[in-house]
């Protein structure tokens, strides 16, 4: 399991959290974000990078990209943020199945979206995604 993808909508606030994390716990495995509907070239939003600058990772380099086929088939395992994004997936890339988890997977809990919403929404976000990261790395680390 090398090639691990994250989705959310814009890929602006949660998926570009969940892929800095996932970077730094798997340095060795390629870790990518994308949106269903990204806003294709903006940067993480501004919370979105200073939460993730306190915990060391920075994402300021990070832009937008749109979902494509091609990502789906090479991901080795594609990381939603809510059930609705995971059947979405699975209906539109029929052979994803098998290999979309939520990222609360493991804890059984969906990530909200904090897009335009103030910084105690974020943290409340991140505490999430970080939460539902540690969880599937433990996964991880034991599948290889």
């Amino acid at each position: 399991m090398n090639n691990l993808l994250v989705i959310c909508i814009g890929n602006i606030c949660r998926s570009p959290m969940a892929q800095g994390l996932l970077s730094r716990a798997f340095p060795d495995k390629t870790v990518r974000s994308a949106g269903i509907d990204a806003l294709v070239g903006y940067p993480a939003d501004p919370y979105s990078i200073q939460i993730m600058r306190e915990q060391g990772i920075d994402i300021s380099g990070h832009r937008a990209q749109k979902l494509t086929r091609r990502m789906v088939s090479e991901a080795d395992l594609i990381l939603t943020m809510d059930s609705v994004q995971k059947r979405h997936i699975e209906s539109v890339y029929p052979a994803a199945k098998g290999k979309v988890l939520r990222s609360g997977e493991f804890g059984d809990f969906d990530i909200p979206d904090p897009y335009r919403q103030d910084m105690h929404s974020f943290r409340q976000t991140y505490r999430l995604i970080a939460q539902g990261m540690d969880e599937l790395a433990r996964k991880i680390a034991q599948i290889g």
